[in-house]
């Protein structure tokens, strides 16, 4: 009988051995970059990285961990087959067992056999061995640059055939991977928080800036505009502001949505004069792309991001019969169709209007429908113009030369008498924007600290525009700019004909010639004691 012959096993050679195994760390390697580099939370990146380690890797139970901000302890980021509860639960002190020891000093650590190693405390209640099998433990650093920022480790059988140096370099990599996840994801974050500190910073001067006590003006025609914003402000109802061009509309309309619940919300403005009618269409309630020609993408109307705030509808007098209709069914429904769509849209957002033109008359002469005259004007506000608050015209003056002082760097300090009266009985057809204006210039030109007569726009100056008479020919300009120049050393130096000469650089004698010359009462300006 013949004897059965065995065939021995051929063992792999040991460098197809190392190939095969590069190869598996390779591809792995290539897998967890992708995972990191389309993955979307950090949490989920992390848990499918721990996936491949143990699939591919064969290096099971991975943890990642990462340093608090204060860098005082470690917390748990992910670890695999460890409930949520028992992760968000374990704290690890700096220097605390193995994996706070490898975060301390920067240094990988690797255990053959964690059963017989006093330093691995196993906060995680994990067993120390597999049957008789002794796991082995591999704890590497994630590093930014040179600074720590957590550990990165895994648990693999215990094999003396296996170098466990191996997988320390495998882990390293995968460690240095994970940093740039974190380096790029917290880089994004303090980008974001940027931008929340500075929304909030501006949010905060922009409250501050429009609170009606920060508008100028207290004669009695404000204070009762100052009453309807408080009045007005805490609802959601439709405001309408009327005035004049120049005098301020859209100021109390920013005053009326940072006075409001609304005010963490966004505020829109909408020039509507400034638009035709199928830009103004598209600009209030966006269009689809293709709508009409040019629409080469979707846009989101102002209405929409408006959306939880206030919309401010500037010059809506000028609204075509079309926009009239689709405004007016928002205004009832709260809801629209972009152009080009036909799905409904709903919006909550609040809307205030300003115009300068007579409604009334439109509305007679069919140019403003009637149904959404009577839709926003709900709550009318009647901004008074300029020429009608004159008690308000010097303290708005003395603002504008603050402010311009200020943005060119001057020390313009007053406004001479002269330039006072002057603004006085100038009727200002352009209102607060033409003495907004004014003074930009008057500061411009003025040299020695005092805004003059004859820095002023000459419309201020004929006698014609100002109702001042005097000032027409070259010598009444001049006797005009000595008189100014007079009475502003004379107010410095306390009515003292004398100390007012030395100011101007003559003698006591020509100053009083002047003085009697043009009627200027110097003893008015001496301060009684």
């Amino acid at each position: 009988m013949a004897k059965k012959t065995i065939k021995k096993k051929t063992p792999v050679p040991k460098n197809q051995q190392h190939h095969e195994r590069h190869v598996r760390e390779l591809e792995a390697l290539y897998k967890i970059s992708r995972v990191l580099a389309e993955g979307s939370t950090q949490r989920q990146v992390f848990s499918e990285v721990l996936d491949t380690m143990h699939e591919d890797l064969w290096m099971s139970r991975g943890t990642i961990v990462l340093l608090s901000p204060d860098s005082s302890e470690l917390s748990i980021e992910v670890a695999r087959n460890i409930s949520e509860k028992k992760q968000r639960a374990t704290r690890i002190r700096m220097g605390e067992g193995v994996t706070g020891r490898v975060v301390q000093s920067g240094k990988p650590v690797v255990v053959p056999k964690v059963s017989q190693e006093p330093l691995f405390l196993d906060r995680l209640g994990r067993t120390k061995k597999i049957g008789k099998d002794e796991i082995s433990f591999i704890c590497v650093p994630i590093k930014i640059g040179k600074n720590v920022v957590g550990a990165l480790s895994a648990d693999r059988l215990f094999d003396e055939n296996t170098p466990l140096d191996e997988g320390v370099r495998v882990l390293t990599i995968v460690a240095s991977l994970i940093a740039h996840d974190v380096k790029f994801r917290r880089a994004e974050q303090a980008k974001r928080q940027a931008l929340l500190d500075e929304n909030l910073r501006l949010r905060s001067e922009l409250e501050d800036k429009f609170r009606p006590e920060n508008i100028i003006g207290n004669s009695n025609a404000m204070r009762e505009v100052y009453g309807a914003i408080h009045q007005v402000a805490p609802s959601d109802t439709t405001v309408l502001i009327r005035g004049e061009s120049g005098t301020g509309k859209e100021l109390v309309a920013h005053a009326i949505h940072y006075t409001s619940p609304r005010a963490q919300g966004p505020f829109v403005k909408v020039n509507c004069a400034a638009l035709s009618e199928t830009l103004l269409e598209s600009e209030l309630f966006g269009h689809e792309k293709g709508a009409f020609t040019g629409a080469i993408a979707t846009r989101t109307g102002r209405i929409e991001q408006a959306a939880g705030g206030t919309l401010f509808l500037d010059e809506i007098g000028d609204f075509s019969p079309a926009v009239q209709v689709k405004l007016l069914r928002f205004l009832q429904e709260r809801e629209f169709e972009r152009v080009g769509s036909s799905k409904t849209i709903k919006a909550n957002t609040r809307i205030i209007c300003a115009t300068s033109r007579d409604l009334e008359k439109a509305v007679q002469h069919d140019n403003f429908r009637q149904d959404l005259y009577y839709r926003i004007n709900v709550f009318p506000v009647f901004l008074p113009p300029l020429r009608e608050r004159k008690d308000d015209i010097l303290l708005l003056a003395d603002h504008f030369v603050e402010r311009y002082a200020k943005k060119m760097n001057k020390d313009i300090r007053r406004i001479s008498t002269p330039a006072i009266n002057m603004m006085v009985a100038y009727h200002w057809p352009g209102n607060v924007r033409e003495l907004e204006n004014s003074i930009e210039r008057a500061v411009l030109l003025a040299t020695e600290g005092v805004v003059q007569g004859h820095h002023l726009p000459p419309t201020l100056q004929t006698s014609d525009a100002s109702d001042t008479t005097g000032i027409g020919s070259l010598n009444e300009r001049v006797e005009l700019f000595e008189r100014d120049i007079i009475i502003d050393a004379l107010k410095r130096q306390n009515g003292n004909l004398a100390a007012a000469a030395r100011d101007l650089g003559t003698t006591a004698r020509v100053v009083r010639y002047k003085v009697g010359q043009l009627g200027i009462d110097y003893q008015r300006f001496r301060v009684k004691r």
